[in-house]
């Protein structure tokens, strides 16, 4: 997976998020800020950590509860493509940047 973050122009993050959030993803994994809201759904893994700085960040989401196998939502985006999302992991609620959600992968579950 391919991301491309600049720091100065935050305009410079860019990856496909769903135009329709009651569209299910193609495939059941996906990393977590291309996730459909308000689907339940579990962390599968962590993407590869290509640098110091997303080993740190992944590092940190651990420490908080990001671990395989906990029970994760995205609850709502920013307005902003590419902004702010928050994530509910088991009872707890977080914001997370886009660029830190698309480190972690997600088994969503099928709607019916």
């Amino acid at each position: 997976m391919d991301v491309t973050v600049s720091l100065s122009t935050p305009q410079a993050v860019s990856w496909p998020l769903p135009i329709d959030d009651d569209q299910a993803p193609a495939d059941p994994v996906s990393a977590l800020h291309l996730g459909p809201l308000h689907t339940p759904g579990v962390l599968q893994a962590f993407a590869p950590a290509c640098d110091e700085d997303s080993r740190k960040t992944l590092r940190r989401m651990a420490e908080i509860g990001f671990l395989p196998g906990e029970s994760v939502r995205l609850v709502s985006r920013g307005w902003l493509r590419g902004g702010p999302i928050a994530v509910r992991v088991g009872q707890s609620t977080f914001a997370l940047r886009a660029h830190e959600a698309a480190l972690l992968q997600v088994r969503w579950a099928v709607k019916v």
